[in-house]
């Protein structure tokens, strides 16, 4: 095997390994898929300011988010299904971020169950909720997560509605996949992939199958989930879920300077500025081309966080130097999680934080926390174009 030397390496060994649907799922956004290209085509437009002659040794990339020390500032979001990407794949990405010293974000969409990460890793990690209309399911998954030692709850407020994704509807996705002419004939080149998952029993998604009402089956998982985000989700909600939960809370999907005004009133730990990888509002603006704009809106009232985009450690500085205080990733470990299992999500933030080091140097910083505006070069008119 060819030497993995960049997260664009990940995804060409991944996407050779996974199913096509699984893929698709991963690598793809809503509709047009305008603002899921913009994510990282607006990152690209941003250059970097190099400073020579300055003092680069003793170089500090560690950092904390909500008051948790990191290795560097850096999640791993929540990826629903991650347990078809990869056998185990949230058991096995938990692991990699408790040992590489960052947050791993759990999903409430995950295959591997809350039960399931907490018993194989040995580091509290995050739970993210999707809000749903059964307030017992919402109450009993809140406790699941507090019993599980989740030391801070993800809320994601973007997803009332789901925005069409034409690849997933095509590919007939589901967990686990049916077993159709097209797709058994994609499973016969992926025998890496189908030995793996003939030895885990975790094929379904873990925190709903058995702890919803009269949800034991696929059959029956479809039409509940199909049902069951909450479009009614608002601020009273949102205050409601904060209480009930009672410790560290982060507000997911914020992508307006008005709405981040309003959480940072709200108490919440931290928000992400995020447009949930371009998978939902397709038009919307790139999460980096609006994080500023959040930022002035919020000030240092509570820490600001982004996704969608990112690929590699040069953006996370890029986020660094625009005001957020930390980043997460998403699609860049679900590349290499698919490409070698835990091994490749290591590979991942292990690319990253050699980047983010090297480039911090070669901009004239020694520290994570000196990053701003100076060690950037914006296109004219790039946090202005849109009105």
């Amino acid at each position: 095997m060819a030497a993995i030397t960049c997260i664009d390496d990940l995804k060409q060994l991944y996407r050779r390994r996974v199913p096509r649907m699984f893929y698709d799922y991963a690598e793809s956004g809503s509709y047009t898929e305008q603002t899921f290209r913009d994510n990282s085509d607006d990152f690209a437009r941003i250059r970097l300011r190099q400073k020579v002659a300055v003092d680069m040794s003793g170089r500090n990339v560690a950092s904390t988010m909500i008051g948790q020390p990191v290795a560097m500032p850096l999640a791993l979001a929540p990826v629903g299904m991650t347990g078809m990407q990869c056998a185990d794949g949230e058991i096995k990405a938990a692991r990699a971020a408790a040992k590489f010293g960052v947050p791993y974000t759990l999903s409430t969409m995950s295959i591997c169950s809350i039960e399931d990460v907490a018993a194989h890793s040995d580091k509290p990690f995050w739970f993210q909720l999707y809000v749903m209309r059964d307030e017992d399911f919402v109450d009993a998954t809140l406790e699941r997560a507090r019993r599980a030692g989740c030391s801070a709850l993800v809320l994601t407020l973007d997803l009332q509605i789901l925005g069409q994704r034409h690849k997933d509807l095509k590919n007939g996705l589901s967990a686990p996949p049916r077993l159709t002419l097209p797709v058994l004939m994609d499973l016969a080149t992926r025998w890496r992939w189908g030995s793996q998952m003939l030895r885990t029993k975790r094929r379904f998604f873990g925190n709903i199958v058995g702890h919803a009402k009269n949800v034991g089956d696929t059959a029956s998982l479809s039409s509940w989930t199909a049902e069951q985000f909450d479009p009614k989700l608002d601020w009273s909600k949102i205050a409601r879920i904060r209480d009930q939960w009672g410790g560290k809370l982060i507000l997911k999907g914020i992508l307006d300077p008005e709405d981040a005004r309003i959480a940072a009133d709200f108490g919440a730990d931290a928000i992400i500025v995020s447009n949930h990888g371009g998978r939902q509002l397709d038009g919307a603006l790139s999460s980096i081309r609006m994080l500023p704009q959040i930022v002035e809106a919020v000030g240092d009232q509570i820490e600001v966080h982004m996704d969608s985009g990112i690929r590699s450690g040069q953006d996370v500085l890029k986020a660094l130097a625009l005001g957020a205080h930390a980043a997460h990733i998403g699609r860049a470990y679900i590349y290499g999680l698919g490409a070698m299992g835990e091994e490749g999500v290591s590979a991942a933030l292990d690319i990253i934080r050699k980047e983010l080091d090297v480039t911090m140097a070669l901009c004239g910083e020694r520290d994570i926390a000196a990053l701003g505006r100076h060690n950037l070069q914006l296109p004219t008119g790039f946090l202005t174009e849109y009105a």
